[in-house]
C-alpha cells in the first residue's frame, strides 16, 4: 500500500491514512488514485488495514462520490478475484477479511445511489460477486455478495446486468432455502471448530461464545432476507416467475421470516405478494393449499406484514383462475376483516374486502366460478350486517338504546352461564346477544366477539377462537390493541402448533397489558406476567431461527444457552393449554376453590397437557372480557 506522500510522525512509509490528510486537493486525488490502482498487484502485508477503513468510510458515508470517481470499484473487484485465484495468498496475514470486506464497500457504496450502481456494473463488479455468492469461499462472504447483488437489482438500469447472468436467481433461490441451515451447521453447532475470522467479523473481536451465537441468528436471518429481496427484484418481471414458482421453493416462503423483527425486509410473505401480484404467479400458488393456509394464518396475527398476506388472499379471489381454489380458506379469514377500517396504509379496508366478495359472488352467479356453501352462507351473512347498520341509521335512538339493553341482558346471562360452566350455552347466548346489538356500537361488540373467543377456547374449537378474536380486534379501536384478544388468539394458535402466530399475540398483548389500566391486565411493578412469560419462552423456543436445522442436525447445545437445548422439544410440564390463561383479576369472575371436577373434564379432551390445579383455577381468571351491569 505504498504511497507517495509520508506523514512525519508516522513510522510507515507511503501511509494511506496519511494520504487521506493530504491538504492539497490535487495531490490527495493523484495519491488515491495510484492506490487503488497498484493494491490488487501488491503483496505486501497489511493490506487489510487501509481495507477496513475504507470500510468504515464506505458506512459512515456511502452517498460520497470521491472513492467512486477515484476507481473503488475496480480494486474492490479485483481484490475479490486476487482472493478466489491466489489461495496462498488469501490465506497470509489478515488477507482472509480482504474479499468480505471488499464486498461490503460495493454493497455500501451501491444502497443509494443509482448512478454508483451503474458505476459498479461499468467497473466489473457482477462476476466477482457471483463467485462469491456460488459459495466460492464461505457464508460470510455469500451475505455481502448477495445485499451487493440485490442493491445493483433494485435500479432499472443496472437490473439488466443482473439478470443476464441467469444462475444469480436460481442461486438467490437455494441460497433462501438453506441459508439457516448453513449457517447452522457451519458455524453455530460446533463452538470448536468456528473459524476465527468470522467470530472477530461478526463481534468485531469483542464477543464471547454467546455473543457470537446471537450475531449469528442475526446475520442468518440477513442472509435469508437479502437472498428473498434479491429474489424479490426478479419476480416484478413476468418472464422470471416460471422460475420463481417452483413449488419446492414456493411452500416454504411462508416460512422464511427472518426472526421476530426485521424491519428491513418484509421477507418470504412480502415475495410472496410480489408473485400474487401477477396472474402467472398466483396459479402456482393457489395449487399449494398449504400456503392459502398460511397466508390466512399471517392475516390474522400481529405480524407487521399482515397486509400482504390480506393483499394475497384478495388477488388471488379476484382472479377468476384461482377463486374457487382458494374460496373456502380465503373468505372466512377476509369475512373477520370486513369491518376494519384501515391497516396501515390500507384505508377503508373493511369495504375493499366487502367490494371483492361481492365480485365473487356475481361471478358465480354467472357460472364463471363455483361457490361453496359454506362460502356463500358466510357472504350472505355479511351481507345481512351491512344491510342491518343502513336499517339503523334511520332508527329511532330509543329503539337503538332498546336493542342494546336487550343485547345487554343476553349478555349476561351468558356470563351466569358461563360462571356455571355451561360454556356452550354461554357461547349461544353470546351469539344470540351478538344479533340483538346495534352494529354500531363496537365497543359492546368487541366485549361480545372476545368472550365467545374463550368459550371456543375452552370447548377446544381454536379456530372458531382466532375468529372471533380477530373480529374484536378489527373493531376496537385502536385496530390490533385488544389485550385480551390477543392474548386468546395468542392461545388459540398455541392449539394448532402454530408458534409465531402466537408468540407475535402474546408480545402484543405484553406490551397492552404495560399500558393498560384494567385492573385485570396492568402489570404489577412492570413485570411480564407469568403466564405471558411462560408462553413467549415456550414460542421462542419453538419458533426459534435455528430450530428445523438443528432437528435436522442434532440440536447441539451451545454454551451460553442457558441450559436450554435449543432444537429440542421442551419438557411438556411446561405446556399449556389455550385453557391455562393464567391472568390475575380482581376476582369478581373468580370460580371457586373446588376445580377437581373441571380440572378432570379438561385432562380427558387433552390427556397430554399436565396442568397443575393453581393454573387451572388461573385459567377462568381472564374469563369474560367485560361484564358491566
Amino acid at each position: 500500500m505504498s504511497m507517495d506522500k509520508v506523514s512525519p510522525d508516522c513510522p510507515y512509509p507511503g501511509c494511506f491514512f496519511c494520504v487521506m490528510k493530504e491538504g492539497n486537493p490535487s495531490k490527495r486525488k493523484a495519491s488515491i488514485l495510484k492506490f487503488f490502482r497498484e493494491l490488487p498487484s501488491q503483496d505486501d502485508d497489511g493490506q487489510v488495514l487501509p481495507i477496513s477503513g475504507l470500510w468504515n468510510t464506505a458506512m459512515a458515508h456511502p452517498n460520497d462520490p470521491e472513492f467512486i470517481e477515484l476507481g473503488i470499484f475496480e480494486c474492490m473487484a479485483a481484490l475479490i478475484w486476487k482472493g478466489l485465484k491466489n489461495r496462498r495468498w488469501l490465506s497470509h496475514d489478515q488477507n482472509i477479511y480482504i474479499p468480505y470486506y471488499a464486498a461490503h464497500i460495493i454493497g455500501s457504496y451501491t444502497m443509494n445511489m443509482e448512478e454508483f450502481a451503474e458505476t459498479s456494473v461499468h467497473a466489473g463488479v457482477i462476476p466477482a460477486l457471483v463467485e462469491l455468492l456460488r459459495g466460492r469461499l464461505t457464508w460470510v462472504e455469500q451475505r455481502v455478495a448477495v445485499r451487493a447483488l440485490g442493491h445493483l437489482a433494485t435500479y432499472a438500469s443496472t437490473f439488466p446486468a443482473v439478470s443476464s447472468h441467469g444462475e444469480i436467481l436460481e442461486l438467490s433461490m437455494q441460497l433462501a432455502m438453506s441459508a439457516l441451515e448453513i449457517v447452522y451447521s457451519h458455524f453455530y453447532q460446533y463452538v470448536d471448530r468456528r473459524l476465527s475470522y468470522h467470530c472477530d467479523l461478526l463481534t468485531r473481536g469483542m464477543g464471547g461464545v454467546e455473543m457470537e451465537s446471537r450475531k449469528a441468528e442475526e446475520w442468518a436471518s440477513q442472509l435469508q432476507c437479502w437472498s428473498l429481496q434479491l429474489i424479490n427484484c426478479f419476480a416484478f418481471k413476468p418472464e422470471f416467475l416460471p422460475t420463481i414458482c417452483q413449488q419446492e421453493f414456493l411452500i416454504k416462503l411462508p416460512g422464511m421470516w427472518g426472526g421476530l423483527v426485521n424491519e428491513n425486509s418484509p421477507a418470504g410473505i412480502g415475495l410472496l405478494r410480489t408473485i400474487c401480484h401477477h396472474k402467472l404467479g398466483r396459479g402456482p400458488v393457489s395449487s399449494c393449499p398449504g400456503i392459502i393456509d398460511a397466508l390466512c394464518n399471517i392475516a390474522r396475527s400481529s405480524d407487521d406484514w399482515q397486509y400482504m398476506a390480506i393483499d394475497c388472499l384478495l388477488w388471488l379471489l379476484q382472479d377468476p383462475n384461482t377463486c374457487h381454489k382458494v374460496m373456502d380458506k380465503a373468505v372466512p379469514t377476509l369475512i373477520d376483516f370486513a369491518e376494519i377500517t384501515s391497516l396501515g396504509e390500507h384505508k377503508k379496508l373493511g369495504d375493499s374486502i366487502v367490494n371483492v366478495l361481492q365480485e365473487c359472488i356475481k361471478s358465480s352467479g354467472t357460472g364463471r366460478t363455483s361457490v361453496s356453501t359454506q362460502a356463500k352462507e358466510l357472504v350472505d351473512e355479511l351481507f345481512d350486517s351491512r344491510q342491518k347498520l343502513k336499517w339503523e341509521k334511520n332508527m329511532a335512538k330509543e329503539d337503538l338504546h332498546i336493542k342494546q339493553a336487550a343485547a345487554l341482558v343476553v349478555k349476561l346471562e351468558g356470563n351466569s352461564l358461563f360462571s356455571a360452566r355451561d360454556i356452550s350455552g354461554a357461547a349461544s347466548k353470546y351469539s344470540e346477544a351478538l344479533s340483538l346489538c346495534p352494529m354500531r356500537s363496537k365497543k359492546e361488540r368487541v366485549v361480545l366477539y372476545s368472550n365467545r373467543a374463550q368459550c371456543h377456547l375452552l370447548l377446544q374449537q381454536p379456530l372458531a377462537a382466532i375468529s372471533d378474536a380477530t373480529r374484536a380486534l378489527c373493531l376496537n379501536n385502536p385496530v390490533n390493541r385488544h389485550a385480551k384478544s390477543l392474548w386468546r388468539r395468542a392461545q388459540a394458535y398455541d392449539m394448532l402448533g402454530l408458534a409465531k402466530e402466537s408468540l407475535l399475540d402474546a408480545i402484543m398483548f405484553i406490551n397492552e397489558c404495560s399500558q393498560s389500566t384494567d385492573p385485570d391486565l396492568s402489570l404489577r411493578q412492570n413485570k411480564v406476567p407469568d403466564y405471558a412469560e411462560r408462553l413467549v419462552k415456550k414460542q421462542m423456543r419453538a419458533a426459534w431461527l435455528f430450530r428445523e436445522a438443528a432437528i435436522k442436525h442434532g440440536g447441539v447445545q451451545c454454551e451460553g444457552d442457558a441450559g436450554d437445548i435449543r432444537g429440542h422439544e421442551s419438557d411438556d410440564s411446561e405446556w399449556e393449554t389455550a385453557s391455562e390463561s393464567d391472568v390475575e383479576n380482581d376476582g369478581k369472575d373468580e370460580l371457586g376453590d373446588d376445580d377437581s371436577e373441571w380440572k378432570n373434564e379438561l385432562e380427558r379432551k387433552d390427556r397430554h397437557h399436565k396442568a397443575s390445579i393453581k393454573d387451572l383455577k388461573h385459567g377462568y381468571n381472564l374469563q369474560l372480557t367485560e361484564n358491566e351491569t
